[in-house]
């Protein structure tokens, strides 16, 4: 008598779910895909009109290229207490997750207080939208560009702020442990994105 065996494969079938903890991963990384498109066009538009100038003012005797340099070792620092508040909550340290939270809150505030102090600076001595610092020659696309560059730069770490302050109340409340901390890794990856954009900025608007 012969007999047919029939084998089930369903079980080795994977059907992938998606997770709150991935779905918010998702959303982050579609997010900062589309972002970096936004400052790419950015500084291409910069790239374009500057080579397109008769004339562009050196942005070393314009900005101030000292101040802006401890801005970035700022950022990177700040993005260095990140890490370190993403290690301490993985392994289930709540308290010292929240004083690295507080210490990269602190560089991102001193971060726009030093852009604050940098665009009052350079506004009186003539840096305008439409002027150039008295005594300078070049185009006057200079202060547009650079205002808004900087600034749209400036507007996603004043957002970086607000999330961080928000994570760390949750934090002070106890909402994240060991096994649940994926919101403080996605504010890692847009913070780890804001500092990595500045980076981008202080080359091809200070240096270059």
């Amino acid at each position: 008598m012969e007999q047919t065996t029939t084998l089930d494969h369903s079980a080795d079938v994977y059907e992938p779910s998606l997770t709150p903890d991935s779905l918010g991963k998702l959303g982050m990384w579609l997010f900062l895909i589309s972002d970096a498109m936004s400052f790419g066009a950015l500084l291409a538009a910069y790239g374009a009109i500057r080579a397109g100038a008769a004339e562009w003012a050196p942005p070393s005797e314009v900005l101030g290229i000292n101040l802006t340099a401890g801005m970035t070792f700022l950022l990177i620092c700040s993005s260095v207490t990140m890490v370190k508040a993403l290690e301490a909550i993985q392994n289930g340290n709540q308290s010292r997750m929240c004083t690295f939270l507080g210490l990269t809150i602190l560089g991102g505030l001193i971060f726009l207080g030093l852009q604050a102090y940098e665009w009052t600076h350079l506004i009186t001595h003539g840096l305008t939208f439409t002027t150039l610092p008295h005594g300078m020659s070049g185009s006057t696309l200079f202060g547009p560009t650079f205002y808004t560059i900087t600034g749209f730069h400036g507007a996603h770490v004043t957002g970086g702020v607000i999330y961080l302050i928000v994570i760390l109340i949750q934090g002070l409340r106890g909402t994240y442990t060991a096994e649940n901390n994926h919101k403080v890794e996605i504010l890692g990856l847009y913070w780890h994105f804001v500092d990595l954009v500045w980076i981008m900025v202080f080359t091809f608007v200070y240096l270059l």
